[in-house]
């Protein structure tokens, strides 16, 4: 049945959310340098490639660098109020250690902003989207490099000057918790992850989030009235059985993920993070600069929510599960997804109460969507897709929401994630979509690019038009 009054607050931002590597295309137009997912054809599955090469879906995506204003009318018909995309870094800056931004990416931008404007829907700008440019990846070996710190400030102050009068909300980095996990992808490391050591891997996470926190100082200073977020892999962790020794699991699983966080809105690195770099034997160079940088802490938390995981202490239970980067051990008690990922709506819900108690600061879900393979079917004339499961998924997760704000939960907004299909990020495959709206491009890149609507494209729509009101409980 339909809830009958909605817990969400009025101006409650509702939209969707992409990245620019995923569906721009147009990788060498307008004066766009190489970025590390031009080389990653097989997504995170796989190993890169020398050169972009002509499997490699993602330098077309679903040309969004041409179609952009007919996307955006979409969404507009929909009824969206914010839409988060991602500026390319190497269509700013195409090497992303040059002085001088390139003006042609910039004006791509204002145009994107310009049909956002006439539309009413309010921005949601991430500034790194797993987009290095490739020549800080092969010339400095991604963060590693301390000086990939002052390349970022360049390019950050470059968008808050520009764009800073009308973008009011602003993600420094996508995903921060995942570079120890997927190092090229995440922070443009070269060196193969086999011979990478934690401790420069640690030091890679310390210089991204010394650049996370001095963005917000520069935005600050530029732009007063943005809100700075971060933007972290959300992923709640029960023990696999009631063992103590699985409950400790768990705490050090947490631990590992909320680190990033907790440097974001407290300015300085925990006590438990401190103690696991010393029994690693990791000292990390820290310099009082770094110090008082960290100090600029964020607005806002965001976070994609896709599943959960359970832990273990027991060595012969810790199996990983399908499609789960971050580790963690399959829930007996949750189905999962064609990939492998585990449904769990009320895990929303224990994220967002989790992340709130622990921070005490908005929260703003800006990743959240059931990847599946959709079938374009004709009914009376009209080419849909009639995603019934998508509709359910996302059903429960909003429902569990609005629970979160029932209990006392800040949450700004939500945006789902491939609102429109898009390349995915871990498999690279179109057949993985996540979209409201189907786009005709298959995993072999035939198809014409057109745009239909599915079934969940009118449901969202009424989701939003009652601001929560049509889910039903």
């Amino acid at each position: 049945m339909s809830t009958t009054a909605s817990p969400f607050p009025e101006g409650f931002l509702w939209g969707g959310a992409t990245a620019a590597n995923q569906l721009e295309g147009a990788y060498n137009e307008g004066g766009k340098g190489l970025s590390v997912q031009d080389v990653m054809p097989r997504g995170i599955v796989g190993p890169r490639t020398a050169a972009p090469t002509e499997d490699n879906l993602k330098l077309v995506g679903i040309d969004h660098y041409h179609r952009y204003a007919e996307d955006i009318a979409l969404f507009a018909e929909m009824g969206f109020t914010t839409y988060r995309f991602s500026i390319a870094w190497s269509r700013i800056f195409p090497n992303g250690d040059e002085t001088e931004p390139n003006e042609e990416g910039l004006a791509f931008y204002d145009r994107l902003l310009d049909e956002l404007d006439k539309h009413g829907i309010e921005p949601l700008v991430t500034i790194s989207h797993y987009e290095t440019p490739l020549h800080l990846a092969e010339t400095y070996d991604g963060w590693t490099d301390r000086r990939l710190t002052g390349f970022y400030e360049r390019y950050a102050r470059t968008l808050f000057e520009r764009f800073g009068s009308r973008v009011r909300y602003w993600l420094t980095f996508n995903e921060i918790n995942s570079l120890l996990h997927a190092p090229f992808m995440s922070g443009g490391i070269n060196t193969p992850k086999s011979e990478l050591s934690e401790q420069t891997l640690y030091q890679a996470m310390h210089h991204e989030l010394v650049a996370s926190a001095r963005a917000t100082r520069i935005a600050r200073e530029v732009a007063p009235n943005a809100r700075i977020g971060c933007m972290v892999l959300s992923m709640p962790v029960y023990p696999l059985t009631p063992s103590p020794a699985d409950a400790l699991a768990v705490m050090d699983f947490d631990h590992s993920n909320l680190v990033y966080g907790d440097v974001h809105t407290r300015g300085a690195y925990p006590g438990y993070f401190l103690r696991t770099l010393r029994e690693k034997g990791i000292e990390l160079e820290i310099t009082d600069q770094d110090r008082e940088d960290l100090q600029n802490t964020v607005d806002f938390v965001s976070f994609s929510y896709y599943m959960s995981v359970a832990a273990t202490a027991d060595p012969a239970k810790k199996v990983a599960g399908e499609g789960n980067i971050m580790g963690g051990v399959p829930n007996p008690t949750l189905e999962a997804s064609e990939w492998g990922w585990q449904i769990d709506p009320v895990g929303l819900r224990i994220v967002l109460n989790q992340f709130w108690d622990r921070w005490q600061k908005p929260l703003f879900i800006v990743e959240n969507g059931l990847g599946a393979k959709d079938e374009l079917v004709e009914i009376d004339g009209v080419k849909t897709v009639v995603d019934d499961y998508r509709i359910a998924y996302l059903n429960d997760h909003l429902v569990q929401v609005g629970e979160a704000i029932a209990d006392g939960v800040n949450v700004l907004g939500y945006t789902s994630w491939g609102c429109i299909d898009l390349v995915s990020a871990s498999t690279a495959q179109l057949s993985k979509r996540y979209g409201f709206i189907y786009v005709d491009r298959n995993d072999d890149g035939s198809g014409t690019l057109d745009r239909y609507k599915k079934k969940s494209f009118h449901w969202y729509a009424d989701v939003i038009r009652t601001n929560g009101g049509a889910l039903t409980v």
